[in-house]
């Protein structure tokens, strides 16, 4: 399995086991990390037969004022954003999420929060015969689970786990 990680995180994984298919033909990304792997499997040329998104930073929905307020904060003191972004993707739990933790700069946040989640790759990538799995938590506070679920039922599977938030549940 291929696995790509959330902002500013590493070696995740574990978060997910309960979720993750264990497969050299599976290619997995949490978050941010679900952007990547949909790059991936698009630019792939070996056999890939299944792409789980689990929470996909997904981002569409919201407008230029909240995406700017968050580049804001981050400029302004990134620490600080960043402790609170874990407390954030932990929620409800609260598991501390400091030991994955790998700082990465404005960048990055600004194309996970204007990613366009392009319908042509999604339908490419179903198209190739790829399954496609997306899991989302009911409770994330940092995307909007139903706009998510809405916009990717077309091409995936969608779990929905009702009482989860941005890390699912959290099982390991």
């Amino acid at each position: 399995m291929r696995f790509f990680s959330g902002f500013s995180l590493h070696e995740e994984q574990e978060l997910f086991s309960g979720y993750l298919t264990r497969s050299a033909y599976t290619v997995a990304g949490f978050s941010k990390g679900a952007i990547d792997a949909l790059e991936y499997c698009v630019a792939a040329e070996e056999r890939i037969d299944l792409l789980q998104l689990i929470s996909p930073a997904f981002f569409m929905d919201r407008e230029a004022d909240f995406k700017e307020k968050q580049l804001e904060a981050f400029r302004k003191n990134s620490s600080l954003y960043l402790k609170q972004f874990l407390r954030n993707i932990a929620w409800p739990l609260k598991k501390d999420l400091t030991p994955y933790l790998a700082k990465e700069g404005e960048e990055e946040l600004q194309r996970l929060l204007y990613y366009p989640w392009e319908k042509e790759k999604l339908q490419a990538v179903k198209a190739c015969g790829i399954r496609m799995e997306v899991y989302l938590g009911g409770r994330d506070k940092i995307i909007n689970p139903t706009a998510a679920m809405a916009y990717f039922r077309p091409y995936a599977t969608v779990y929905f786990i009702k009482e989860g938030g941005h890390i699912l549940d959290g099982q390991n």
